[in-house]
C-alpha cells in the first residue's frame, strides 16, 4: 500500500478508501490509485482483512460423493449463493464414512470457515456442538443431523415414494419390489416407509422378499433385481430408491424377454431417451442446495434463531416405464 500511495502521490488512507470502495475520493484520484495498483500488481490480502472483521468469507460443503450426478447441481447452487455473498466455497466428499465426515468438518472449522453445509454420513453430530457454539453456522441437507438441533433442508422422500408406488398400483400392479440404499440412511428409510404406506393404502400385503436395502453397488443390486424378477411368482414392477440403483436395474431389465414396469426415485440423465423412457420421482437438487445456502447466510446474518426444518416437494415425471401393465 505504501508503494501504491507513493506512485499515485496520495496518502495510505486514500489507497485504503479506493481498495475498500469507500467514499471521499475524487474520480481523478481514484483513477491514479487504480493505475498504480495495476502497474505494481498490488493484491489485497483478503485473509488478513477478513480475520480483522472476525469472518473468513468462506464456507465448507461436505457431500457424500462429488462424482455423483445428483450432487453436482446441488454443489453448484451452494457455490452461486456463496458467490452472491462474496464468499468462497470449499468442498469435500465423505464417501459415506462418518469418520471421514467428522475429519472434513473439523478441518474446515480449523481453517475458520464461517459456516458448513453438510450432507451427513453419520448419525451423531455432537462433535459439531462446540463449533456451532463458537459461531460456525451449520445447515444439514438431504438428511437431518443426528443427536443435535440444527437446520435441515430435506426432500419429501416419504411422500415422493408413496406417490411413485401408488402410480404403479394405479396401473394394475400388485407385486411391487423395492430396492433401496443402506438401512441406516434417513432417505432410504423414508422412501421405504413411503413404499409401505402406498401398499397399505391400497390394501396390498408386502412380501418381505420384495424388499431389499443395502449397498448401491451394481453386483448387489443386480442380484436382488434378478431374484425378485425370477421364481414362480416374480414381481411385476420395481420401485428403485435412488439413481444409482435405477441405472443397474435398467441394465437388468434390458436383458429380459418381457417388459417390467419401473419407477425410480431421482431423475437421471438420458432417462427420457430410453425405450421405454423412465418414469421417476424427481427431487430438485439445485433447489436443495440453494435453499440450504440461503438459510446458512441468513443464520450468519443473525436472521435465524431457532433451528428450522425445511421440506421440499418432489415431482412425479411420467415417461412410460411406470405405465407398463403387469
Amino acid at each position: 500500500m505504501k508503494d501504491v500511495a507513493a506512485r499515485a502521490g496520495v496518502g495510505l488512507k486514500t489507497v485504503s478508501r479506493v481498495v475498500n470502495g469507500e467514499p471521499g475520493v475524487t474520480p481523478d484520484t481514484e483513477r491514479r490509485v487504480q493505475e498504480a495498483i495495476t502497474a505494481l500488481g498490488f493484491r489485497r490480502n483478503d485473509s488478513a482483512r477478513m480475520l480483522r472483521k472476525g469472518r473468513t468469507a468462506s464456507i465448507g460443503l461436505i457431500l457424500e460423493d462429488l462424482a455423483d450426478p445428483f450432487y453436482a447441481p446441488l454443489a453448484r447452487a451452494v457455490e452461486e449463493v456463496a458467490r452472491e455473498h462474496g464468499a468462497l466455497l470449499i468442498n469435500g466428499s465423505s464417501a459415506e464414512d462418518p469418520e471421514r465426515e467428522r475429519e472434513l468438518a473439523l478441518a474446515f472449522c480449523a481453517r475458520r470457515v464461517d459456516g458448513l453445509v453438510v450432507i451427513p454420513a453419520g448419525a451423531d453430530h455432537r462433535y459439531l456442538e462446540p463449533e456451532m457454539a463458537a459461531g460456525v453456522a451449520t445447515v444439514f441437507v438431504d438428511r437431518p443431523a443426528g443427536l443435535i438441533a440444527a437446520d435441515a433442508v430435506l426432500s419429501d422422500g416419504f411422500g415422493g415414494a408413496r406417490e411413485g408406488v401408488a402410480h404403479l398400483i394405479a396401473h394394475g400392479h400388485r407385486r411391487i419390489g423395492f430396492i433401496g440404499d443402506q438401512p441406516h440412511i434417513h432417505t432410504a428409510v423414508e422412501r421405504l416407509r413411503g413404499y409401505r404406506a402406498a401398499m397399505a393404502a391400497a390394501g396390498l400385503p408386502v412380501d418381505e422378499s420384495w424388499v431389499s436395502l443395502g449397498g448401491t453397488g451394481a453386483e448387489r443390486v443386480r442380484a436382488e433385481a434378478e431374484r425378485m424378477l425370477g421364481g414362480e411368482r416374480p414381481v411385476t414392477a420395481l420401485f428403485t430408491g435412488n439413481n444409482r440403483v435405477t441405472v443397474t436395474v435398467i441394465r437388468v431389465l434390458a436383458g429380459l424377454p418381457r417388459r417390467v414396469a419401473l419407477v425410480g426415485f431421482d431423475d437421471l440423465e438420458l432417462a427420457d431417451l430410453l425405450s421405454p423412457a423412465i418414469t421417476v420421482v424427481a427431487q430438485d437438487p439445485a433447489r436443495l442446495g440453494r435453499t440450504a445456502a440461503r438459510l446458512l447466510f441468513r443464520r450468519l446474518g443473525g436472521a435465524e434463531r431457532v433451528p428450522r426444518r425445511v421440506e421440499l416437494p418432489t415431482q412425479l415425471i411420467v415417461r412410460g416405464s411406470g405405465e407398463l401393465p403387469p
